[in-house]
């Protein structure tokens, strides 16, 4: 089964990262994305395309350059997620046959990253939009366009964001925190995969 939930692992480190990405994959979380302002990230990214690129997406976070397209692509990359909506990184990543997740936070935003071509959207910071203001972006946005509550959006809430309209999430310090043990990612990993599929069955 594979879960619309991304993690945000912010602060990952070349080392960790393959044991780290496996218990992910372990607990049901195939969307894995390493934030670009990560101690060496794209290392990161390479070493877990290399171990475990056939069970899972990778890619990166915080991609704010066109450029940064190119190198995640060379890393073995496949997904980019953006805090912002910039037409320029979602145009260089359908270039490369890759996966744009930008985020917005304004109708305007919304419309002009469905229009530049991507795939979904990132609603960023979730906290702040409410699943009162996703129910009303969702009643003009195309229906089979995804939507993605991160910042705000867990396992306490999915339900009720689900009920707004959100189809997927993207879970970072709820997930994964630098210097954290692997078998806490483990056991939080678990309990949010349990409650995003209660929330989305």
């Amino acid at each position: 089964m594979s879960r619309n939930i991304i993690a945000i692992l912010r602060g990952i480190t070349p080392p960790e990262a393959v044991d780290i990405a496996g218990r992910l994959i372990d607990a049901g979380i195939t969307r894995i994305e390493v934030p670009l302002n990560s101690p060496d990230p794209l290392q990161s990214i390479a070493s877990m395309v290399e171990a475990h690129g056939d069970k899972a997406l990778f890619g990166a976070g915080t991609v704010l350059q066109p450029e940064q397209v190119a190198d995640v692509a060379a890393a073995g990359g496949r997904l980019i997620v953006s805090p912002d909506c910039h037409v320029p990184v979602i145009e260089a990543t359908k270039r490369l046959n890759m996966l744009s997740y930008p985020g917005v936070m304004t109708p305007s935003e919304a419309f002009t990253a469905w229009r530049a071509g991507a795939d979904g959207l990132k609603f960023f910071p979730a906290s702040l939009i409410g699943p009162a203001g996703l129910k009303a972006y969702r009643a003009v946005l195309p229906k089979d366009l995804p939507c993605y509550a991160v910042g705000g959006a867990g396992p306490d809430n999915f339900a009720e964001w689900r009920a707004a309209g959100a189809d997927g999430f993207g879970i970072g310090t709820a997930l994964y925190k630098p210097g954290e043990s692997p078998g806490s990612i483990s056991q939080k990993a678990e309990k949010i995969v349990k409650s995003y599929d209660e929330a989305m069955t």
